[in-house]
């Protein structure tokens, strides 16, 4: 690893302190390298980037006169200057300690003194080496329980509280504009732990939950995991049937490894089983980060030990350097987690309600085309049906079938873009070799033909296309073309038979705005990049009356032409669903178009028709 990726993990080695590289007695060590009481720790609760720490076994650290507690100070310590990774909270596994000795939990209690002064979101949970092994969790009084137990809590700003007897936890924590739970389970669940941990799943109906303990799955050599006799317990009485629990985390076995089981509501549960202890060390205080990341969809997980990396390199012995971080399949990977509809089933997100046409049209637009007026999804659009043009100014659509194809060429769809005004669209079903299809014309005497825009536009549309889009069939499919030459404007440069102006896509699924503008000879282009298919995208080509710049999704593109471009050449009708060559329309579009306006200025992108 190189020195500045290290420091990307350290974040601030300055603070680690002397007492961190040292190899000391416990009480030593934890006084020597104990975190600083200032901190960094501030999260922001609506960035959809957020990371989750998670902290198995501890115990060889804090073994009678034997260990050090600088390892786990330096993790601590990770966790309290976690701006840069928007460290939300921390979940420790259990088995902080080897014998759950007073002493040697009042040692681990003062190391995380520090998460309390800094009032830091953490939850810790007792595993069988920190409680007597053979009690669940109506065991009573302990030393684990006089220093982790709810008092210790009640100033932190995640706790909401504990069962009875003391020994299971939940905490919300708010991230990424929603709360999540966590539950820290007791080693061992009572008939009473159940209970509780199942109130408080009813009692947050709408809330994501992870739950934590230290018992759950075990692993094989491979990494694959799966449910321990408790484990299947847990399943059985508390997981399968609540269908908000999408991630349990826990210890106590090695190696680590994960799991994929499907719930009773048939969703996915993602069952993690991580452990360092039998590493050199005793894992070095080893965490885990989980870094959501909900505009992605993913979860990226990677391994780490924060005391390592924060000292100098040449101090590391053979044996620390293999333990810096963990990769490999069961340390670092990714999960894909649609966030919206894993949660649809208890936390439904309803689609933005449609907006009324007068909303969207804005001073200076052209022509506006919705199609949420239509019969059942699946019917033909009709020969003969006219789409009016619902800015007032007859630039209305008629439907144009290719020869040889069929009605269901084009029909009414119910689909649309969660941004888009209107909730509904039209499915085209055309391509080429032979070319089929159906599309719409604008009328012969829309004034929308003869607009040569020379001082501005920006024309708008909502496009989805298939995911077997790049099949062969569908390349430069035209969403929305001019019915004339280059060549018909007088233009001779690159290739006169294309169309005077045509936004298509590629083989690859690229948007491409091509047109012949009034001041040049040749055509010019504007790129967008590779699409992912079977997703709604919105488009906008944006002209000042001098430069075009193509936006998706609201985030202008890269290659948009410096070379000042005035308006489009040329007359004739407007093609909605199609792409001509030498003023023959040769295939027909392949996919979803919802609302389309065009508007004769540049528009921001607050404009735009994304809500």
């Amino acid at each position: 690893m190189t020195d500045s990726s290290r420091r990307s993990f350290l974040r601030g080695a300055g603070l680690i302190g002397a007492g961190v590289a040292a190899s000391s007695a416990l009480g030593a060590a934890s006084a020597a390298a104990a975190p600083s009481s200032t901190s960094g720790w501030c999260p922001d609760p609506n960035d959809p980037r957020f990371t989750l720490v998670v902290m198995p076994d501890t115990q060889y650290l804090f073994d009678e006169d034997r260990g050090d507690a600088a390892p786990l100070d330096a993790s601590l310590r990770y966790v309290l200057d976690g701006g840069d990774d928007n460290v939300v909270f921390l979940s420790h596994l259990g088995d902080l300690t080897e014998h759950g000795e007073a002493g040697e939990i009042a040692q681990i209690g003062h190391s995380f003194q520090a998460l309390d002064r800094n009032r830091v979101g953490y939850s810790v949970l007792a595993g069988n080496h920190d409680v007597n092994s053979s009690t669940d969790d109506q065991r009573g009084s302990s030393p684990w329980l006089s220093a982790f137990g709810p008092q210790r809590f009640h100033g932190s700003p995640t706790y909401r509280g504990s069962s009875k007897d003391g020994y299971n936890s939940y905490h919300v924590f708010r991230a990424a504009g929603r709360d999540w739970l966590v539950l820290a389970l007791d080693w061992r669940l009572s008939p009473a732990g159940f209970d509780w941990a199942r109130s408080v799943i009813r009692q947050h109906p709408k809330t994501p939950v992870i739950l934590t303990t230290h018992e759950l799955a075990y692993a094989d050599d491979s990494g694959q995991a799966s449910l321990s006799d408790y484990g299947q317990q847990l399943w059985d009485q508390l997981i399968n049937d609540n269908d908000q629990i999408f991630l349990t985390l826990n210890g106590h076995f090695w190696p680590p490894g994960r799991a994929v089981l499907r719930n009773k509501a048939g969703h996915d549960v993602h069952v993690h089983i991580t452990n360092y202890q039998d590493h050199y060390y005793g894992g070095s205080a080893m965490i885990r980060l989980y870094r959501f990341d909900l505009a992605r969809n993913v979860v990226d997980v990677s391994t780490i030990s924060p005391w390592l990396l924060a000292q100098n390199s040449s101090r590391l012995n053979e044996l620390d350097r293999r333990e810096i971080e963990l990769t490999g399949p069961v340390n670092r990977f990714t999960l894909d987690i649609d966030f919206t509809d894993r949660f649809s089933g208890f936390a439904p997100v309803p689609p933005p309600a449609s907006r009324p046409a007068r909303d969207v049209l804005i001073p200076g637009t052209l022509a506006y085309w919705r199609f949420d007026n239509g019969p059942a999804a699946g019917t033909p659009f009709a020969d003969g049906f006219v789409q009016r043009d619902l800015s007032g100014h007859g630039n209305d659509l008629a439907r144009v079938t290719m020869p040889g194809s069929a009605p269901s060429a084009l029909t009414w769809s119910t689909d649309f873009h969660p941004s888009a005004p209107a909730h509904g669209s039209l499915r085209f079903d055309g391509g080429k070799n032979p070319g089929h299809g159906a599309y719409l014309r604008t009328v012969d005497n829309a004034p929308l033909n003869s607009a040569d825009f020379q001082h501005g536009y920006t024309i708008e549309a909502f496009v989805k296309v298939p995911g077997d889009f790049k099949n062969g069939l569908h390349a430069w499919c035209g969403i929305f073309s001019r019915l004339c030459r280059g060549g018909d404007a007088g233009k001779t440069g690159d290739d006169p038979n294309e169309p005077a102006a045509t936004l298509a896509l590629s083989d690859g699924a690229q948007f491409q705005w091509a047109v012949f503008p009034l001041n040049q000879n040749g055509i010019s282009t504007c790129w967008g990049h590779e699409l992912p298919l079977d997703q709604w995208w919105h488009v906008a080509l944006v002209n000042n009356g001098q430069h075009t710049s193509m936006f998706v999704e609201g985030c202008q593109v890269l290659r948009n032409p410096k070379t000042p471009a005035v308006g489009i050449a040329g007359t004739g009708n407007w093609l909605l669903g199609a792409y001509d060559y030498d003023r023959t329309v040769d295939q027909g579009f392949y996919g979803w178009i919802g609302d389309v306006r065009i508007v004769n200025r540049a528009l921001s992108v607050h404009e735009f028709m994304l809500r």
